[in-house]
């Protein structure tokens, strides 16, 4: 990514763009045009970026640590992986999660649904993930709230959130998840997989690192006769060990696009982290299980 003129102009672009444009039209080209020679499609990007992160002094530099492990797509499905936020400390941030599928159906048709998830981290490493609705590209409004989750590190209390039965269903882990602190490879390499290591970017003052990992299917196992490519982008952010950009593209079921926007590296909002009061507590905690003060 140009760091000169040809950056700025861009960026006014895409401020221009994204305020007569869905979120939700075509996010899937947002990590196509990456060199000067694709500026074009890469307008594109401005329907989900630039990442709005709100200016606060630069975090102290911290030394390099591998990539955290993430399981491959398996292609569109009726429930879409979006980004999980690990309870990493020293790291608070806020953000968007922006998830499209454009999946290609038996009878030649296409299926096109959306949604966005928010995510945050406490500088503590206290974690609020969620899932919503997958909504029609036209839906106006915020998708239904299908499920939060809030996980605190330093108790080990993990929260799941219904809001269909407003129960909160808590239950004290015996120790911290398994978590590798930041990457290497996303997933197990697959037998036929090529894997592409696409550089870095700087988006907003966040630095990126890219993996394409591409898989060919033999003709006789793909289903259509002909060998096909299944390819795989990551791109990574260290500074908030978690990853911004995400695209499974299969020929023959369709692509997934998910992308984090809206980043607030400040604190965020301690609400997100409690129990609503119109929720019911219910203790899952495993009885031989001894735990933790709350």
């Amino acid at each position: 990514m140009d760091k000169g003129g040809s950056r700025l102009s861009l960026e006014s672009a895409f401020i221009r763009l994204i305020l007569f444009y869905p979120r939700c039209v075509c996010i899937w080209f947002i990590v196509y045009g990456m060199k000067p020679a694709n500026l074009a499609p890469l307008t594109i990007l401005a329907v989900i970026l630039p990442l709005a992160i709100a200016q606060q002094p630069a975090a102290p530099q911290r030394p390099a640590q591998p990539r955290p492990m993430v399981r491959d797509y398996a292609g569109p499905q009726i429930r879409i992986p979006g980004i999980f936020v690990t309870p990493m400390p020293n790291a608070p941030f806020s953000a968007t999660v922006n998830i499209v599928s454009h999946q290609k159906l038996p009878d030649g048709s296409e299926h096109v649904v959306t949604t966005i998830n928010h995510v945050a981290r406490t500088s503590s490493g206290i974690i609020y993930n969620e899932r919503r609705q997958l909504v029609p590209p036209g839906f106006k409004g915020v998708p239904r709230l299908i499920s939060g989750h809030v996980y605190n590190p330093s108790n080990h209390l993990n929260i799941f959130l219904d809001p269909m039965t407003h129960l909160a269903r808590e239950s004290i882990l015996p120790g911290p998840p398994a978590i590798t602190p930041g990457p290497t490879a996303p997933g197990p390499k697959l037998p036929g997989t090529v894997e592409t290591d696409l550089g870095s970017q700087n988006m907003n003052g966040v630095e990126l690192t890219g993996l394409r990992r591409e898989r060919t299917i033999p003709a006789d196992r793909s289903g259509t006769g002909q060998p096909i490519v299944i390819t795989d982008d990551y791109w990574y952010a260290p500074q908030l060990y978690v990853y911004l950009i995400i695209r499974h593209d299969d020929p023959r079921t369709g692509e997934q696009m998910v992308a984090v926007s809206e980043i607030d590296r400040h604190e965020p909002d301690t609400t997100l982290f409690v129990v609503p009061p119109t929720y019911k507590v219910v203790d899952e905690t495993p009885p031989t299980e001894t735990a933790a003060p709350r």
